[in-house]
């Protein structure tokens, strides 16, 4: 058992006794440790530790009853807290895909995807899943007087209509490069965005409140907002989104249409007028609105500046804050500043550490500092699934115990994008490449593959042995615009910057625009066919010429403990800059070149890319005694559909890359022999499940990631 905890800032305490009769006394104290260790109250069981200098204790609780003596131990592991700056946010806008895996993935997105959640949202005869656009419209003649009808659906089912909308924002930002099909279907958008945003306005409270479960309830039950018995209401949840829905269609319309942007300025006043300090004290049962306010706070004072956002960032702490005395189902157990192992329903979890590490990055919360690395710590190295997922599944759609990772796993799409927002934002409190690395991996080998390739069925659970197919909607439709939204994000992803600087944290072929570094604006051209090649080309083509850094990403894939990859692969085979070789240290992961640049310099890196069989803890009593197999950051499974056994060993003899163009629209193979001399084939675990199994067994697996040995 162990934590993180920053110097300068406390760890949490808490012990318990069971005896049979009185108990003479209990103590802390300090095991090992190379500095001083300061207790609140050495003799509470209930108590806080502070620490003069870094690195790894011990603290004992010893509990003492007459001549019998008993002690337990935690191990504290003491660090420095983010020394500079927080990195600042590359906004999505337009942007271009120069990429054969990205160019397919989005325009399956753009042209199948997202207008089937259009039709579906639009739909009144949908028998699950309900809930779209018609609750806006009744929600309306309600604020207006006239008859309506009752609320249909789970009372957040906003949620996926205001997802929906950021994904088309998105979406709409993407050159369609001539592309018939794709400009269609941005044209079906922006019908719809002018059809739905009147309709989503007309449904607001007057005082900018938007729910419309809230406004077409039962008043004998539902009574009022913001009240302890309706936590489960999901009035965060659906605000949240809708927060988040106002940013990326600002940034589509350049801030020429306010109309979203100035409705979730009113909304998000609306709750801080109404909670806070000397107002209402509380919380929502899903922790979307805490993300969603310090994202949306910091955006409008990138806009707007003058701390116009204060308020909404003041707001999600406060409402973090309160969190406590209730389960570990939604992580209100105890204090979000006590917390420091991942627990309950993964996706509240993966929000609420989100704006955990959210609020800690904009107010350097010493606590909230701890709580994140420890929180993180847990789940990177206890939690985690090699494919970049979590959730196991065995409490409700959330955490097992430590090293509890079944391959029948949850695993949920929701989760996946909470997680990538998570690591991103750790990204930008401590300037460090592995949380980059992490959410790579989690991008590639979860949250790609939650939509088949034609973009027509969607994964809600993505376990590593599964036996189903995907499906068009679900009865609980939550991912269906959250997976769009969060893979199109491609600009966010690939970039972050600083004042005299931009880091490099994906490599994806693109064209993108990063605005405002050393006072000029950057166009970055990505030339690349990674993640099968390792050669990255990048162009830097500043407006002007200014003197600022190029941190570039070092892929390091060993981040988490729990796996080990042989053989290693680390480093870079070459970094060149117009030609000329470079050897430049690593800081955190990056590779810093720091030089005057002019329109047209290039960077070129050579990132090198093996076959790993990767093995995992032994504590992970699943995979004993099997491997997985990985080519860079892709993540491989085995599927019933090209061999008879998957069941059976691994061969002896050796993996090879086979490129198949004719396969899965293009993909990187893995292939060698199976132990009884068959032929292995391995395919990209995003790929898996996309053509028939015709062997008849619906229940046995169709498609493994763990192979046995």
């Amino acid at each position: 058992m162990f934590r993180k905890v920053l110097l300068g800032g406390k760890t949490y305490l808490s012990g318990s006794v069971k005896t049979v009769t009185s108990l003479d006394k209990a103590v802390w104290s300090k095991e090992s440790g190379p500095g001083k260790v300061k207790f609140e109250d050495p003799k509470s069981l209930e108590s806080t530790a502070e620490f003069s200098e870094i690195g790894d204790y011990v603290l004992t609780l010893t509990a003492i009853e007459g001549k019998q003596r008993s002690s337990s131990s935690i191990k504290v592991i003491v660090r420095h807290p983010p020394q500079e700056e927080r990195l600042d946010v590359v906004y999505t806008k337009r942007y271009k895909i120069d990429s054969p895996l990205w160019n397919n993935r989005v325009k399956a997105i753009i042209v199948n995807w997202i207008p089937h959640c259009i039709d579906q949202i639009n739909r009144t005869d949908l028998e699950r899943g309900q809930g779209g656009i018609d609750n806006f419209i009744e929600a309306a003649k309600a604020l207006r007087g006239e008859p309506h009808s009752p609320h249909l659906g789970y009372v957040f089912s906003n949620a996926w209509v205001h997802q929906t909308v950021e994904s088309m924002c998105i979406a709409l930002m993407v050159d369609p490069q001539g592309d018939q099909e794709i400009y269609d279907a941005q044209e079906k958008m922006k019908a719809t965005l002018e059809d739905w945003i009147p309709k989503i306005l007309a449904a607001r409270e007057p005082d900018g409140y938007l729910q419309t479960a809230y406004t077409l309830r039962d008043t004998s039950r539902w009574k009022e907002r913001w009240s302890p018995e309706n936590r489960s209401t999901h009035e965060g949840y659906v605000a949240g989104y809708f927060l988040e829905s106002a940013i990326n269609h600002y940034t589509l319309t350049e801030g020429q249409d306010k109309r979203l942007y100035d409705a979730a300025k009113k909304l998000a006043d609306c709750w801080v007028d109404n909670i806070g300090p000397g107002k209402k004290t509380w919380y929502d049962g899903h922790q979307e609105m805490e993300q969603a306010l310090v994202r949306f706070g910091r955006f409008v004072n990138d806009m707007e500046g003058n701390g116009r956002g204060d308020s909404y960032i003041a707001l999600s702490k406060f409402l973090l804050d309160n969190r406590g005395g209730g389960s570990e189902y939604d992580q209100s157990h105890v204090p979000v500043q006590q917390q420091y192992e991942a627990v309950g329903h993964a996706v509240r979890a993966a929000y609420s550490y989100s704006g955990m590490a959210d609020v800690a990055a904009e107010t350097a919360d010493m606590d909230y500092q701890s709580a994140v690395m420890s929180l993180w710590n847990n789940i990177v190295n206890k939690k985690y699934y090699v494919t970049g997922g979590i959730g196991s599944g065995e409490t409700s759609e959330g955490f097992g115990p430590n090293y509890s990772l079944r391959n029948r796993a949850y695993c949920e799409s929701c989760s996946s994008c909470g997680l990538i927002f998570f690591q991103y934002k750790i990204n930008l409190a401590y300037h460090d490449a592995k949380y980059a690395d992490l959410y790579e991996k989690t991008i590639y080998n979860t949250l790609l593959g939650s939509l088949d390739l034609e973009g027509k069925n969607f994964y809600y659970t993505n376990p590593l042995s599964t036996s189903r197919p995907r499906y068009d909607w679900h009865n609980c439709p939550c991912c269906v615009g959250n997976i769009p939204r969060t893979l199109l994000m491609v600009p966010t992803w690939t970039y972050v910057k600083s004042q005299d600087g931009i880091y490099v944290n994906l490599y994806i072929g693109s064209t993108i625009k990063v605005e405002n570094v050393a006072g000029t604006d950057v166009e970055m051209i990505q030339k690349t066919d990674y993640p099968w090649n390792g050669h990255v080309s990048i162009t830097v083509n500043p407006d002007q010429a200014k003197e600022f850094t190029v941190h570039v990403r070092v892929p390091n894939r060993t981040t988490s403990v729990l796996y080990t990859p042989y053989p290693q692969v680390n480093g870079l085979e070459s970094l060149e800059v117009n030609g000329d070789p470079l050897d430049p240290d690593l800081d955190r992961g990056y590779a810093a070149i720091t030089r005057t640049w002019e329109a047209g310099d290039r960077i070129d890196l050579q990132i090198p890319m093996e076959i790993q069989q990767i093995t995992a803890d032994e504590r992970i009593e699943e995979n004993r005694g099997k491997v997985a197999l990985r080519y860079g950051p892709i993540i491989y499974n085995v599927e019933r559909v090209d061999q008879q056994d998957i069941n059976q060993s691994l061969g002896s003899g050796p993996l090879a890359l086979e490129w198949r163009a004719d396969l899965l629209e293009g993909v990187m193979t893995i292939t060698g022999s199976w132990a009884d001399g068959t032929p292995l084939l391995a395919i990209p675990n995003y790929a898996r499940n996309n053509r028939e199994d015709e062997s008849g067994d619906n229940n046995a697996p169709v498609s493994i990631v763990w192979i046995n040995k």
